[in-house]
């Protein structure tokens, strides 16, 4: 008898806890949203303080990737090599003219802190052979620990530094011989140029320098207005240097994007990318504390909102981020496949040291190998596959807006800021160079240099530092996302 009713009774218990579950369900999913929402409060906090990353997912537009592949492909196995890649003596020095004059308007923005000034060597510090531009001569003397001081102490005062070891002068005049001329995707430096330098990227890093306002705006709205195939009658949105638009939300300009030509629509992206991709250097590196002697950098979580949170930017922090995915696809389609031209044993990263010129290609081939494992590329079989004449005309307008735009970063008001801009803008140009330049990459001889194809060192460098960058964009998201759960 007890075990009869013992066993009615289990089954009731499991009828109500049944049937309080089907009820509890039907409730939770016939609610309307508002009351949904309001159930979970927790839940809407987090959208809240996700919004600029919350719409950051799925496939990108123009290709086949999705954001959470790049995401786990870069920060594991890309970021950490590509960032030893650029400690390298072959990859950490590049020759700049920050002296050229802007060839559009005249210069009218300065920095607003020191860390954006040049304040190199004294010239009778400079070794000769650097100073005269002659590179088949150099200084044999050795610098005196003075010197040495006196430099460190002009590297902590400003923003640029030129000084080089002994040995890196020699490597110099042996990598100029090894350049060769070519027609390039950029507006070059001279690199004979009485004010050309050598600067060590690793000791004057990409940061934020207070270089913002009107100057900085007319830079960018030059380069958007005048070289992304766009009408003066279309406004990009949150453009300050346009008339005001009330509460337009960009619409209209995205209409017009999306009845471009892929090839017009992808430059667009490329120049919004690269946009992007340096603001979330600047709000990484970001002047958080100048007293006492020393200065304190690091993340800002509130400079990056306002630069890509949905609510500051009415949507369009987004896309821009989006767009930084799609510049790195580009970037990386560019070195799978101008992976041949570095694999031939003729090519030599040479900087004298031999051990250290093995290790760096060493280096640089095991990157080449994990690009090649990624199996999600972008596919630029679509771009100039019309008619041949058309497709070699747009070719060409591609490449003469690429042009301007590097000249345009003559125009930058900050020293740190146009050091930064130039070698990141040459290093898109070399992708380009090298996706428009298939055939010629396919034919090269294996043991003989290339007449068809050939990059110059400063190519080399900006290309691999240009992607380095990206690189650490989208490697410092991740570290936004963490800081803004933490915020919560």
């Amino acid at each position: 008898m007890w075990k009869v009713t013992f066993q009615a009774f289990g089954v009731l218990l499991l009828a109500w806890l049944l049937g309080n579950f089907v009820l509890g369900w039907f409730q939770q999913n016939t609610k309307p949203q508002t009351q949904h929402s309001e159930q979970h409060p927790s839940r809407t906090s987090e959208s809240q303080d996700q919004s600029c990353f919350c719409h950051l997912t799925g496939v990108l537009d123009d290709c086949f990737c999705d954001v959470e592949s790049i995401d786990i492909f870069n920060n594991l196995k890309i970021y950490p090599r590509i960032r030893k890649l650029t400690e390298r003596d072959y990859f950490r020095y590049y020759r700049v003219n920050l002296k050229r004059p802007c060839p559009f308007w005249p210069d009218d923005g300065h920095c607003s802190i020191k860390d954006c000034h040049v304040e190199p060597c004294p010239e009778s510090k400079v070794p000769v052979g650097i100073k005269s531009g002659n590179y088949n001569k150099y200084s044999q003397a050795a610098n005196t620990m003075s010197d040495v001081v006196e430099c460190q102490q002009a590297k902590e005062l400003g923003a640029i530094n030129s000084t080089l070891s002994n040995q890196s002068k020699e490597a110099f005049a042996d990598w100029a011989r090894h350049d060769d001329a070519q027609d390039h995707f950029c507006e070059l430096d001279d690199e004979t140029s009485p004010d050309a330098e050598y600067v060590d990227l690793l000791l004057n890093p990409e940061r934020y320098t207070g270089y913002k306002g009107p100057s900085a705006w007319r830079v960018w709205n030059s380069i958007y207005e005048e070289n992304c195939f766009k009408p003066r009658s279309v406004y990009r949105p949150l453009n300050p240097l346009a008339p005001s638009r009330g509460d337009d939300d960009g619409e209209g300009f995205y209409t017009w994007l999306e009845g471009l030509c892929l090839e017009k629509r992808v430059f667009y992206r490329l120049i919004s990318g690269l946009h992007s991709s340096i603001n979330i250097h600047l709000c990484a590196e970001y002047l958080l504390d100048e007293g006492w002697g020393r200065s304190v950098w690091g993340p800002n979580v509130q400079e990056f909102r306002q630069r890509f949170d949905m609510a500051e930017t009415k949507g369009e922090g987004t896309r821009r981020l989006k767009n930084l995915y799609f510049l790195y696809l580009i970037e990386l389609r560019a070195l799978y496949k101008v992976a041949p031209y570095f694999e031939r044993a003729i090519v030599n990263l040479y900087t004298g040291n031999a051990q250290e010129d093995g290790e760096t290609k060493d280096l640089l081939l095991h990157i080449f190998n994990e690009i090649k494992a990624f199996p999600m590329h972008f596919d630029e079989k679509s771009m100039f596959a019309g008619h041949k004449l058309e497709a070699k005309t747009l070719k060409e307008e591609f490449r003469l807006h690429f042009k301007n735009i590097s000249r345009i970063m003559d125009c930058v008001g900050c020293s740190k800021c146009r050091l930064w801009g130039k070698l990141q803008t040459q290093g898109l140009g070399t992708a380009l160079k090298i996706l428009f330049s298939e055939k010629e990459i396919k034919n090269l001889p294996e043991h003989s240099p290339s007449k068809g194809f050939q990059l110059t060192r400063q190519e080399i460098v900006a290309l691999m530092n240009g992607f380095g960058r990206l690189s650490t964009s989208i490697y410092q998201l991740h570290h936004f996302r963490q800081l803004w759960k933490e915020k919560r």
